[in-house]
């Protein structure tokens, strides 16, 4: 196995498809988001590790383009839901319908059937409509009249929120937010960047040109592979300390869940194989532990009194707890 220092993997080498796949889509997806290469990464890091995506920010910012673009670059199924009032969970899942000819129920099935599925605006649906996608989000099928029904892999939601328009929408409980591998912000694009936007993007939508980079078989291969790299007794405790010490904080009311703390491992994981490497450093976690933690988190009243948020209170875990000493 590799040291500390970047591997250099052979060709044959099944986490150098990782790599390969990884700058395509990268390469493919900042032709469309101009200026956001580590939010693109970080989209495509949730991706390998087999995750689920919550873009949370304000209107216009590019949520909803960023979800579509990593949709167009994979040649698979792709859904977009529009999450509203007044959605049924039918209208996720399916519905048995009765075929008159046949005399017997047929199921239709739902939105929630892609490889791909762009939640819109996600917070603007009911909380029962909401929790249409707990099961599907976690166990990878759909329960409809006492029936199963297996989702094809590689499945991946992105939904998106904004988190200042509450008017007409509703939180996301916190089973639903578990759910979801990393939460990102998409900020305010550099001026730069907004000015290389409006000059290649100003007449015509990038999406436009945009064309499959890589397929549903291949992400498939990608994520077994990155679900081998390894993670030694040493990194596992310090993900274990990580989110021990959140449930002991004093600024939370609820720590990391055991969810959490396996979520963090397997973007890890992805994080690590992005970066050519065979196993996980105590880098990796910290480079993911605010986007998987920081929404799962609730602070506490005296949290929320001081305007510290979750992200600053994982910034104060990860100086708290220490981090174990690179093998010899």
């Amino acid at each position: 196995m590799a040291t500390t220092e970047t591997a250099q993997l052979d060709v044959g080498h099944p986490l150098a498809l990782v790599h390969e796949v990884a700058e395509r889509l990268v390469a493919a997806m900042t032709h469309v988001i101009e200026g956001k290469d580590e939010v693109v990464r970080t989209t495509v890091t949730v991706l390998f590790a087999g995750g689920h995506l919550l873009l949370e920010d304000v209107p216009g910012v590019g949520k909803t383009m960023l979800a579509k673009a990593l949709a167009r670059s994979i040649d698979a199924s792709v859904r977009r839901i529009q999450f509203t009032p007044d959605l049924l969970p039918s209208d996720v899942t399916g519905v048995s319908i009765f075929n008159q000819d046949a005399r017997r129920f047929e199921f239709r099935p739902g939105a929630i059937f892609a490889n791909v599925v762009v939640g819109d605006e996600i917070n603007r649906a009911s909380p029962k409509t909401q929790s249409a996608l707990l099961e599907s989000m976690e166990e990878q099928q759909v329960t409809v009249d006492g029936t199963t029904y297996s989702l094809h892999a590689p499945f991946i939601v992105m939904a998106t929120q904004n988190p200042i328009e509450m008017e007409g929408t509703y939180p996301l409980p916190e089973a639903q937010r578990d759910r979801f591998m990393a939460r990102i912000s998409m900020g305010y694009p550099a001026a730069r960047a907004e000015l290389e936007m409006l000059a290649n993007h100003g007449a015509s939508s990038p999406l436009e040109d945009l064309r499959p980079v890589t397929d549903a078989a291949t992400i498939r291969r990608v994520v077994e592979a990155v679900a081998s790299v390894h993670a030694s007794p040493a990194v596992l405790q310090y993900i274990v300390d990580l989110v021990a010490r959140s449930r002991a904080s004093t600024a939370l009311r609820l720590g990391a869940s055991p969810r959490a703390s396996l979520h963090l491992l397997r973007a890890s994981r992805a994080h690590a194989a992005l970066e050519r490497r065979d196993h996980v450093l105590p880098d990796d976690v910290q480079a993911l532990a605010s986007a998987v933690l920081s929404h799962r988190l609730i602070p506490s009243g005296e949290t929320q009194l001081a305007h510290r948020t979750t992200a600053d209170v994982v910034a104060d875990l990860l100086r708290q707890v220490p981090v174990p000493p690179a093998p010899r």
